[in-house]
């Protein structure tokens, strides 16, 4: 649920849209990264910049991912695991030759 209490200056009213205000309410969203938008002192929606959008949407697919990894972890059976050493060795690959590479992100 939503905090229907919120910062004045975050919180605009539905009638700016109505009264041709949209370009500076579009602004003031890229510049402060969301607004709410009220109906009588209710929020009734929130605009969201394409940066802050993108930002939220990052957030939640990598927590969907912990999410994932943390119930295969728990589903998992570690008696089988093999050691990070012993596959870099079958793979013959030498930690000392990774360094100054980037960390690599999976999706």
């Amino acid at each position: 649920m939503i905090d229907q209490k919120v910062p004045t200056n975050t919180m605009i009213s539905i009638y700016a849209f109505d009264n041709g205000f949209s370009s500076q309410i579009f602004e003031e969203v890229k510049k402060q990264g969301t607004l709410c938008v009220g109906n009588n002192n209710v929020i009734e929606c929130v605009l969201l910049s394409p940066k802050k959008y993108a930002s939220f949407m990052e957030e939640l697919t990598n927590m969907e991912l912990e999410l994932l990894a943390m119930q295969r972890m728990s589903n998992s059976d570690l008696s089988n695991a093999i050691p990070a050493k012993k596959v870099y060795k079958n793979l013959g690959i030498d930690l000392n030759d990774l360094e100054g590479f980037d960390e690599i992100e999976l999706d």
